[in-house]
């Protein structure tokens, strides 16, 4: 007897516990509300450019990314390491000896931060290497700020790298986020490198919908859930004016929407958000190099991006793209795209002055109020497990493990390894 399986939401966890589901012998359908699959992880082309939705990149050296993705496929290309420290009148490179040498006389006469910092951070990389996933998220916990003070790292590096730096990582310039996720992300970044697909981030998702079609799934988009009844034997999907019987269901939305179908309270719903506004600019006045240039001076914007520096593909014309990135507080007070623009003008010619940056056209602006659940230190203990619902329900979604590419994929995996276990093998 065949295992029925229902799917809400062909997000990246979605896709990847369907294909395993799937590959295991369970029949399995995702309903997804959108027109298309991927959730945030999805990529447009506007005017000939390539535009994500809000600025992403993917880790290549996360565990379970590695294991489902086939990243030679996605033609990715790769940021250099570091970053452009940036501020009125003066840029520097602050990078990693051991992964970019080109930088090692830049990053060591580099003022911006002090020489026992650098030290520190070699420290804390060897520290760190063999600490895998299970280690560092049920250690002890505290916020990056005091972790780092903690480790003997200096105001100046902490404000004029690792704030600016991490808060395009946590969308948290204060530094409050869970000092886990800084752990677990520096010893990723200590060994591989970041990078976007050739064609956009939506290449991620495409891969994983042609994997999970392979694998038999069935993929109904444009269908929008309204309910689900749960019991021990079976479930019941509602559909607007329809229901769908099946043996299993998974709930694999975002966490409001995750927490509002199951009635779930542990699911987290608190998030972070983000403006990714991007723009066309003209080759002479575009900032070179494929490093993010950090703004230390203030958060408006947060960061630069020379996205099209680092993949020429996303640029089919003679401009070049880049994109700017605010972060919470600036989705909180809704300026409006013009004034947006206007701040990273002046952003950019404060830190170009001899550059004209009159002609930046605005291609897009990205506003996402949810682009992270909060995750203050300790809260991966409260977070719900992908068999917390009753019945014979589910979840799938990084807001079972932590918030990122590798968070979803990986809960997608363990969702399908238990749902196997407590249904596949019985039938």
């Amino acid at each position: 007897m065949t295992l029925e399986v229902a799917i809400i939401g062909a997000g990246i966890a979605g896709l990847t516990a369907a294909r395993h589901l799937a590959s295991t012998g369970a029949d399995v359908t995702i309903y997804e509300e959108q027109s298309e699959v991927g959730g945030r992880v999805r990529s447009r082309d506007i005017d000939g450019y390539t535009l994500d939705r809000g600025f992403q990149v993917l880790f290549t050296e996360y565990p379970t990314v590695k294991q489902e993705l086939d990243l030679n496929s996605l033609d990715l290309r790769y940021f250099t390491p570091g970053a452009v420290l940036a501020r009125s009148g003066k840029r520097s490179v602050l990078s990693d000896p051991l992964r970019d040498p080109m930088a090692i006389l830049e990053s060591a006469t580099n003022r911006e931060v002090t020489f026992f910092d650098k030290l520190r951070v070699m420290r804390l990389r060897w520290k760190l290497r063999n600490k895998d996933h299970e280690t560092i998220f049920k250690g002890d916990d505290t916020t990056i700020e005091n972790y780092l003070a903690k480790e003997g790292f200096s105001k100046k590096f902490i404000n004029n790298f690792i704030a600016p730096f991490y808060g395009g990582i946590t969308l948290d310039r204060s530094l409050q986020t869970s000092k886990r996720v800084f752990e677990y992300t520096f010893r990723t970044l200590g060994q591989g490198k970041i990078a976007v697909p050739a064609n956009g981030m939506g290449e991620i998702s495409k891969q994983l919908k042609k994997n999970a079609k392979t694998a038999g799934v069935n993929i109904e988009t444009k269908t929008r859930i309204t309910g689900i009844d749960s019991t021990e034997e079976n479930v019941t999907v509602h559909i607007e004016d329809d229901t769908i019987s099946a043996d299993i269901a998974v709930i694999s939305t975002d966490a409001k929407t995750a927490k509002c179908l199951s009635g779930v309270e542990a699911v987290p719903t608190a998030g972070k958000g983000v403006i990714t506004q991007y723009y066309a600019v003209n080759s002479s006045a575009a900032p070179e190099g494929k490093r993010l240039l950090l703004n230390i001076e203030g958060s408006s914007p947060s960061h630069i991006v020379p996205i099209s520096s680092v993949a020429p593909e996303y640029s089919s014309g003679s401009k070049e793209l880049i994109a700017a990135v605010y972060l919470g507080e600036k989705v909180k007070t809704e300026l409006n795209n013009e004034e947006l623009a206007d701040q990273t003008k002046q952003a950019l010619a404060n830190w170009y002055p001899s550059r004209n940056f009159s002609d930046m056209e605005t291609i897009a602006t990205d506003r996402i109020t949810f682009a992270q659940f909060q995750q203050p230190p300790n809260i991966h203990e409260s977070l719900p497990d992908v068999d917390t619902p009753d019945g014979n329900c589910y979840f799938a979604g990084e807001f079972t493990e932590w918030s990122s590419i590798e968070g979803a994929m990986r809960s997608g995996v363990k969702a399908a390894s238990v749902i196997q276990d407590n249904h596949l093998k019985e039938k």
